[in-house]
Formats: structure tokens, C-alpha cells, sequence
């Protein structure tokens, strides 16, 4: 197998992730899925858990039928493929839930250009309550006036 075609399928889907990403954040989540992902615009519980999290679960299982894909039926594209998915989860995850949302009291303090640029996206994104009117859906990726000064 070509290690370069592996590499390209590897960053070719995280890449493609960033875009699902949005366009489920956009059309699922703040769609007939709302009752799912609420919970992470207007927290109406105690628990750390969200209905939200279904997501980042379901994703997870795409990228795990990926990788019995590649072992049990020798579908070699789904190695890079899986890992290319559990690589934006992992990003995803640090991102949004650790250093935007805090869920986990670290990376409070980043003072870079794009960090301050990504939390300015989000916070307009959450300034909606309700599943209209939303703005910003992806994470990685967001409107150049959010760097802007």
C-alpha cells in the first residue's frame, strides 16, 4: 500500500470531518435532532453528561466500524479512514468541550490570535437560545471577523 494515498485519505477525512461537522451542527443538531443538542445551549440539568454528547458517541461508532472495516474485512481505506475521524474527535473534543466550553478547568488562558478568534465564534453562536437564528455551526473553521480585533 502507498503510505502517501494513506496520508492523503488520513487528512483528506479529517479535513472532510470539519465540514460534517457543520453541516450536522447546522442541519441535524439545530435541526429535527434540536431535543438532542438544546441541553448544550440552555443547560436544564446538573449533570456533566449532556443529550449533546450523542454526537461525539455516534461518531465514535462511525469511526470504529472503520476500523473493523480494515481489520475483519481487509478494506484497507478504513484504517485512515477511522483514524482520520478519531483524530478530529480528539481535536474536537479538546477544542469545543475542553478549551472553549471548560468542561475540564484547563487552557483557560490562551491569549493567541485564532484561539481568541475561535471563542468569539462560539460565544456568538451561543448567544442563541434557542435552535433559530443561529450563526458560526463549525469549530475549527470559523468567519475571519471573529480575528479581527
Amino acid at each position: 500500500m502507498n503510505i502517501v494515498l494513506w496520508i492523503v485519505v488520513f487528512l483528506g477525512t479529517f479535513l472532510f470531518m470539519e465540514g460534517m461537522a457543520w453541516f450536522t451542527h447546522k442541519y441535524i443538531m439545530h435541526g429535527f435532532l434540536w431535543k438532542l443538542h438544546k441541553d448544550h445551549h440552555k443547560k436544564d440539568h446538573s449533570s456533566w453528561w449532556e443529550r449533546n454528547d450523542l454526537f461525539f458517541v455516534f461518531y465514535a461508532l462511525v469511526s470504529i466500524a472503520c476500523f473493523l472495516l480494515w481489520r475483519y474485512e481487509d478494506v484497507w481505506i478504513g484504517l485512515p479512514i477511522g483514524l482520520g475521524i478519531l483524530a478530529y474527535g480528539i481535536t474536537y473534543f479538546t477544542v469545543h468541550d475542553i478549551f472553549i466550553h471548560q468542561r475540564f478547568k484547563i487552557f483557560r488562558n490562551a491569549e493567541n490570535r485564532y484561539a481568541k478568534g475561535i471563542r468569539r465564534a462560539h460565544k456568538m453562536h451561543h448567544k442563541h437560545l434557542g435552535k433559530e437564528h443561529g450563526e458560526c455551526f463549525g469549530m475549527l473553521w470559523v468567519p475571519y471577523k471573529y480575528f479581527r480585533k
